[in-house]
Formats: C-alpha cells, structure tokens, sequence
C-alpha cells in the first residue's frame, strides 16, 4: 500500500505549482502570503515541522515561503 501523502504537503506544492509562473523571488513571497493569509496556525505548524524534518518532496518554493514565514 502506498504511504499517504500528508495533506500539507499536497496543498503547499498544489499552491507552489499555480505561482511558479511569478518572476523571481515574488512567486516564494506569493506562497507565503497564501498559506500566511488563508491557512489555519496548525496547518502551518504541522508545514513547519514537515520542513524541519527534511523537507522530502516538497516544492522549493514552498521551502522558500516556510522561510519567509518564520
């Protein structure tokens, strides 16, 4: 059986993959301000523990948002 994929992880690259088309640093400040505005403290917090445990397949750009967020 196939591991579940948690859902932060899937709604962050979800979000990641719709402003990738942004230019430079503006689509990782996009992400944050999206998962700032719209996501509930304990989404974020289960995000931010999901980076600090390495991150596995996670978008770049989300990485980059958790960073903008802390």
């Amino acid at each position: 059986m196939a591991e579940a994929i948690p859902a932060e992880r899937r709604m962050a690259n979800d979000i990641a993959a719709n402003l990738v088309h942004l230019p430079g640093d503006r689509a990782a400040e996009a992400v944050a301000g999206h998962i700032g505005r719209f996501w509930d403290p304990r989404m974020r917090t289960r995000l931010f523990a999901y980076v600090d445990s390495g991150a596995e397949g996670l978008d770049p750009l989300v990485v980059e948002a958790v960073k903008l967020l802390r």
